[in-house]
């Protein structure tokens, strides 16, 4: 989802726009992409952790465990040198919120439907050569009737 340094950019972002405890980092991306992907407090804490470390974020307040995180001047500069970097993480994440079919809810349905009876099929077991043809013939004609929408 992220490319190297790109996760950095995208929170001091989010800490641009107001502080946050490390849960709503992780909600607010997860809403940046549609809900379909959530980042893991075993990817975001430390994160948050490294850009504090940088200067680039500071504990704001601390109350029961909980960090509110802020961007320092320090993390802004870097945000504002690293603009065009951001901008296409953003742009990313607006892609994969596209894809998730979020502005369209029987959109979004239907692309769970077909992930899950895909999944489903291949839980039951080995394929044949035979079967394994069918799917990808079955698969590459939707991909071309979508395309030509």
């Amino acid at each position: 989802m992220f490319e190297q340094g790109s996760l950095r950019l995208v929170i001091l972002n989010l800490l641009q726009e107001k502080p946050r405890h490390g849960y709503e980092v992780i909600k607010a991306i997860e809403e940046l992409v549609g809900g379909d992907y959530s980042p893991s407090p075993g990817v975001i804490y430390p994160t948050l952790t490294l850009l504090e470390e940088l200067g680039y974020a500071a504990i704001e307040a601390e109350t029961g465990g909980k960090k509110l995180y802020r961007i320092t001047p320090e993390g802004a500069a870097f945000l504002a040198a690293n603009g065009e970097a951001l901008a296409l993480a953003l742009q990313r994440l607006e892609t994969a919120q596209r894809a998730s079919g979020s502005s369209a809810p029987e959109l979004r349905r239907a692309i769970q439907n077909f992930r899950m009876a895909l999944h489903t099929r291949l839980e039951r077991g080995e394929l044949s050569q035979e079967q394994i043809r069918a799917m990808v013939d079955a698969i590459d004609l939707a991909a071309v009737k979508i395309e030509r929408i």
